[in-house]
């Protein structure tokens, strides 16, 4: 594995061990195993972890106690200590009186995945708003869990696992910490009641837009960059994107849309993070259309393309007009490429082929816009002549009598939330 020689504050690189436990009810659950440790491995790696070995236990269920089981845990110890790790880290969420418990008995740093997960978070945000709701994330987690994590805010000085809100804010006693999560939930509420002012502005003003959605490290930030010469932050790595990014991008019409950049979903990504983020995510349920981009190179491609759609599922954005965008042809085997599903709602791209991106820029366009129709408006009707406006890009406009004969290449989306009110004044054949 890659070595990383990321310094934490005692200035020497935290070794850790991958842990990883395996039940019937997984396997039955459609996870692989494999996968969910490798992909650990790139989030240690990510969060600037050296990873030293990895250990998996197949059992027929948790251990209460130990997760793992006693036996493996005293295997674990005598292998921490071979190969001088500090941390153990495990594929699996952990309870508070389980990590007491495997810390005393192998005096390591004991991290779960969500745990990682949330450090990464908290290295990655920049904004205000990005800090407040990963801090929010880990104050919830951390909350019931306060019992098991007294060796780790004091063991070597910082690392994993402790960033974010600070040593000293998850000393403090419980109460504290559900005033400052009763303080940060007002605070995010604001930032909600702000979102949906600005989303109902963009209405108003018929701004259409679309949202990038995916699997972390599926290409989302660079085809926002390619496709809009936006200037954003774009690595190979797992959340590189934490703060979401809108930039403008016009069609081939001339037309301009908004296109939003995500964060990157993940397996069991923390329920936590999930509500934290809420007021972020809930862009995509606003949205005109939904880009679900893909790494088509991926061996775990389905299994990526199913934790996107139910967390989607969470946000209450399930069933929003899609297109799937299959990313990275070029690091596709041509075998697995031809089987990919290519038309209608779904097509196959390489972020840095420009013909390709001008086919998806066609592609959304054909997506946003429905037919052309003409509407017979009474004329002293301002407010539907604003609605019809609004709906569409209007091609034509004559007046006959007292009615406004309005011709409209209609978006499909707002025309279908008003349907029930324009459809009496369409002009029929």
């Amino acid at each position: 594995m890659r070595n990383i020689t990321h310094d934490v504050e005692h200035g020497l690189a935290e070794c850790a061990i991958l842990v990883s436990l395996v039940t019937p009810d997984d396997k039955r659950g459609g996870m692989n195993p494999e996968h969910s440790l490798d992909e650990l491995a790139n989030l240690a790696e990510t969060a600037g972890v050296e990873v030293l070995a990895t250990m998996t236990q197949n059992k027929e269920a948790k251990d209460s106690r130990w997760f793992i089981g006693k036996g493996k845990v005293e295997e674990l110890r005598v292998i921490a200590e071979e190969l001088g790790a500090t941390t153990a880290i495990f594929d699996q969420e952990l309870s508070g009186a389980q990590v007491r418990n495997l810390e005393e008995a192998l005096d390591l740093k004991i991290i779960d995945r969500t745990q990682l997960i949330l450090d990464i978070f908290a290295q990655r945000a920049k904004t205000r708003e990005g800090i407040i709701q990963v801090e929010l994330a880990q104050l919830s987690y951390l909350l019931p869990r306060l019992s098991g994590h007294g060796k780790n805010l004091s063991r070597l000085g910082g690392g994993i696992g402790t960033r974010g809100p600070g040593e000293s804010k998850l000393e403090t006693d419980r109460r504290h910490i559900r005033d400052r999560i009763s303080d940060l939930k007002g605070v995010l509420e604001e930032v909600v009641r702000h979102r949906k002012l600005h989303r109902e502005r963009r209405k108003k003003a018929g701004v259409v837009q679309v949202a990038l959605v995916g699997y972390t490290n599926a290409g989302k930030s660079t085809l926002l960059r390619e496709m809009t010469d936006a200037e954003v932050y774009v690595e190979n790595q797992l959340f590189a994107t934490l703060d979401p990014t809108s930039r403008l991008l016009e069609l081939p019409s001339g037309k301009e849309i908004v296109l939003t950049d995500t964060v990157g979903f993940i397996q069991n990504l923390p329920h936590d993070l999930v509500a934290a983020f809420r007021a972020t995510l809930e862009e995509v349920c606003e949205a005109d259309l939904v880009l679900h981009v893909v790494d088509s190179s991926s061996p775990t491609r389905a299994d990526q393309m199913r934790v996107v759609d139910e967390v989607l599922d969470q946000l209450g954005a399930a069933g929003k007009p899609t297109l799937t965008v299959y990313n990275k042809r070029d690091l596709c085997p041509s075998e697995e490429r031809e089987l990919l599903p290519n038309g209608g709602g779904s097509m196959v791209i390489s972020a840095y082929d420009r013909s390709d991106l001008d086919r998806l820029r066609q592609a959304i366009q054909d997506h946003l816009t429905g037919d052309t129709r003409t509407f017979a408006v009474p004329a002293d009707r301002g407010d539907l002549i604003a609605l019809v406006y609004r709906t569409g890009e209007v091609q034509s406009q004559e007046v006959e009598e007292e009615q406004l004969l309005l011709t409209v290449e209609l978006n499909k989306a707002d025309f279908e939330k008003h349907i029930k009110t324009l459809e009496p004044y369409m002009v029929t054949e």
